[in-house]
């Protein structure tokens, strides 16, 4: 382990001379910090646009890393709870620090999302997912799938289930709560896990 944290440490302060060594460094951290990501955001996309707003944020500041004892993977880290944190309560990621690298914006390809959830056990959750759907009623079901997954307009939706659009609200309400109150305890666990 402390091979580790000087070998992580080396290649940031060889990284300042020689911006090809921060490739290293990429390579060594970037699966887990994937993972990190994918697992508290529960989407593919998003973690890759945090993971790479992490790595252009560190290649930008390598040269103020200072190794305290905790190790590079440790600073690494500090600063993708940054962008976490920003993330949250931006409730979108910035990329500002791309920009001022010159870094183009990232596209996922259908491959890419495959390869993020290979990085994480989604069995779980789906699971969980399947078991919520079942508790719902077949109104509530079908109100989810018109509003959550086709993104139909809740005047639509009344329309296709001959409901009042009240009534269509309320039936998606009562079954996003639902799907909530049994997913929580398996998202809770797969954060745990994370960590």
């Amino acid at each position: 382990m402390e091979e580790e944290f000087s070998a992580d440490a080396e290649l940031l302060a060889l990284s300042r001379e020689q911006p090809e060594a921060f490739g290293a460094f990429y390579r060594r951290h970037a699966q887990n910090l994937l993972r990190y990501f994918a697992r508290r955001t529960l989407d593919p996309e998003t973690a890759a646009e945090l993971t790479a707003e992490t790595f252009a944020e560190a290649f930008a500041s390598r040269s103020r890393f200072r190794d305290r004892g905790s190790g590079a993977a440790a600073w690494l880290y500090g600063i993708a709870r940054h962008q976490l944190g920003r993330y949250l309560r931006a409730g979108a990621v910035e990329s500002r620090a791309r920009r001022r690298l010159g870094m183009p914006e990232r596209d996922l390809q259908p491959g890419d999302y495959e390869r993020v959830e290979e990085l994480i056990d989604f069995a779980p959750l789906r699971a969980a997912l399947a078991d919520a759907l079942d508790l719902l009623t077949e109104d509530q079901r079908e109100a989810m799938r018109l509003r959550v997954m086709e993104e139909r307009p809740y005047e639509e939706v009344a329309r296709i289930l001959e409901c009042t659009e009240a009534t269509a609200r309320a039936r998606v309400s009562r079954g996003l709560r639902r799907v909530t109150q049994v997913l929580e305890p398996t998202r809770r666990q797969m954060l745990r896990e994370a960590d």
